[in-house]
């Protein structure tokens, strides 16, 4: 139990080292529960077109699938809440694409965390996976006691909000496990569920991700947006945070420490009509590095002409 002691007082002083504001692990078990709300969540077409969420089920709800003899998932929040704001002529862009693409940033940092575990630690088997792999974030967050699952569907602390990125670390040697699940405190709040202009958040804490402003702004590849939100983006442009935006828990937001997420100027300040008169040649350019690029040139134009017309 000691060694076990010592690789989690190592792993979560490089995490801290490497600028994560929060380190929790839990015991890597098979998630049933959640393999059955997420076959139900599948099977009411929540996901749209979203088809990858179908594919690697068995992976997503047990982490000894992803890595060989797996007894430790390791969670890590990094605070993106910006010290800048949009001007008010800007079209709204999600606080997590001002800066830098996190994929790129968190990555590298799980990298190096990796590397001194093993220079510390010794041979472990171990991977890292930032929001692009089938890993259960929240729920392992959540059993890992960083926070608890708000009714919009993002990860609480009472200590900042949800304005964090979730990065997971599963490997195969054992850790000091923190005390799962953190309390609850959304109460009796429904600000989130009562300000979304699509209806995505439903009762017990249900997303229809296909309903939410972030689906069609990003994950909708179709060069058509249905009329039936016509008039409910509130000039949303990339991504949402209304629901964020509106949560009380998120008074107590601190802008990050992380140089790599200041603010791109251009999302700052330029206007719908600069947006729309923007070459996609521009748009590479300026974007190379930034979270907008996943909905390409195309799907931005394609935005900007909804939003526009409402």
């Amino acid at each position: 139990m000691q060694s076990a002691a010592l690789h989690t007082k190592i792993i979560k002083s490089a995490a801290k080292e490497l600028g994560f504001q929060y380190c929790g692990i839990a015991k890597a078990i098979k998630l049933e529960k959640d393999a059955a709300k997420l076959e139900t969540w599948l099977s009411k077409g929540m996901h749209g077109s979203m088809q990858y969420m179908e594919k690697y089920f068995e992976q997503r709800i047990n982490p000894a699938l992803l890595v060989p003899g797996a007894k430790s998932v390791i969670t890590f929040l990094l605070n993106y809440f910006p010290s800048e704001k949009q001007n008010d002529l800007a079209p709204n862009i999600a606080k997590y694409a001002y800066g830098k693409d996190y994929h790129e940033i968190i990555k590298e940092k799980l990298n190096r965390l990796l590397f001194t575990m093993k220079q510390q630690i010794g041979e472990i088997n171990g991977r890292g996976f930032v929001d692009s792999a089938p890993v259960l974030e929240r729920s392992w967050a959540q059993r890992s006691g960083l926070g608890w699952i708000g009714k919009n569907g993002n990860l609480l602390t009472r200590q900042q909000g949800s304005f964090f990125f979730i990065a997971t670390l599963i490997t195969d040697i054992e850790l000091e496990y923190d005390d799962a699940y953190a309390k609850d405190y959304c109460g009796s709040c429904s600000r989130c569920i009562d300000t979304c202009p699509t209806n995505a958040i439903l009762e017990n804490k249900v997303i229809d991700g296909s309903k939410c402003i972030s689906y069609f702004t990003i994950e909708l590849k179709e060069m058509l947006i249905p009329n039936e939100v016509k008039n409910k983006f509130q000039n949303w442009m990339f991504g949402c945070d209304i629901c964020q935006d509106v949560c009380p828990w998120n008074r107590f937001s601190k802008p990050n420490t992380e140089a790599a997420f200041t603010p791109v100027p251009e999302i700052l300040n330029l206007t719908t009509k600069e947006w729309e008169n923007m070459t996609e040649e521009s748009f590479k350019k300026i974007f190379k590095h930034s979270p907008l690029k996943r909905s390409k040139f195309k799907g931005i134009q394609r935005n900007l002409k909804f939003i526009s017309s409402e």
